[in-house]
């Protein structure tokens, strides 16, 4: 009996080829080693009919029990089967690396939406002028932040629920945590992609400028979130891969939906993410002071 933990599948299937490989070594040693006794057994039994005497009849008989003896030595080689129990922790034998990849894609695609939806809007906000007629009244920078955070914070949580349930229902994925736990990780992460859009928002010119922010901000986070395992990377890369929220957001569903994980053991991954959180804020904040004519 083999117990996979399976939290890689990749790893898993790797493992079950050896071990299958390593087995039908074994039972092929085992016959060559099965076959061989029958030839000895056989040859004893040739001199052994040679050394009596020589009728026509005590041959017949003696060339009998030498084919039945050959034929219950390969009959035992060939009856012994070597039965593989298998178990897993998580998941079964038809886990993906899929299966892996889809609590990651979950969380990007709704870091996505709402990076682009919260940063489009505002710079269309500064472009047409409104912003600035707003940063000519005496209102504080951070109510101005603040304010808008709140207000695109209630189409972030919905963009979420929807991203969510659409991937556990439409993709059929089989969470073994909460699901509560999935959306509440997945909201704070959509807070800071809001929060990040914002600030990006604030540098970018146009809207095409914005949208060249992707490839430059979006696209290497996939790549450091645990799609390509970090543990096969040089020292310096994984470094640069904790760099990015989507790396914690992405550790933190794949706990919870892989391994059934509650979102009580994943304090950590929360605590930067609120990090990032409240250091954007911040960050948005000091980047309205450009904008500030008065």
């Amino acid at each position: 009996q083999v117990t996979y933990a399976n939290t890689d599948p990749g790893k898993t299937n790797l493992t079950r080829q050896v071990i299958t490989s390593t087995l039908k070594q074994a039972q092929i040693q085992d016959l060559i080693e099965n076959f061989k006794k029958a030839q000895e057994a056989s040859a004893q039994a040739v001199k052994k009919a040679q050394s009596q005497s020589g009728n026509l009849q005590a041959g017949d008989s003696n060339e009998v029990n030498i084919d039945q003896a050959e034929t219950e030595e390969i009959d035992s080689s060939q009856g012994d089967d070597i039965n593989l129990s298998e178990q897993y922790i998580y998941g079964d034998e038809d886990t993906t690396f899929f299966t892996k990849m889809t609590p990651i894609l979950m969380g990007f695609f709704v870091f996505f939406f709402v990076f682009l939806i919260s940063g489009m809007a505002l710079l269309k906000e500064r472009t047409t002028g409104t912003l600035d007629r707003l940063l000519a009244t005496p209102v504080k920078r951070s109510d101005i932040v603040y304010g808008y955070m709140l207000a695109y914070s209630f189409i972030a949580a919905l963009q979420t629920v929807v991203i969510v349930l659409s991937t556990i229902w439409l993709l059929d994925l089989e969470v073994l945590g909460n699901i509560g736990d999935v959306i509440i990780v997945n909201i704070l992460f959509a807070l800071v992609a809001l929060a990040f859009g914002l600030l990006l928002s604030t540098l970018a010119k146009s809207e095409f400028q914005m949208m060249q922010f992707i490839p430059l901000i979006i696209t290497p986070q996939l790549f450091f979130s645990g799609i390509i395992p970090l543990d096969s990377m040089t020292g310096w890369v994984q470094s640069i891969g904790k760099v990015f929220p989507l790396y914690y957001a992405g550790h933190a569903l794949s706990k919870i939906v892989l391994n059934g994980t509650s979102i009580v053991y994943l304090g950590n991954d929360l605590l930067v993410l609120s990090l990032f959180l409240v250091i954007l804020t911040i960050l948005n904040i000091v980047g309205l002071k450009r904008y500030r004519k008065v």
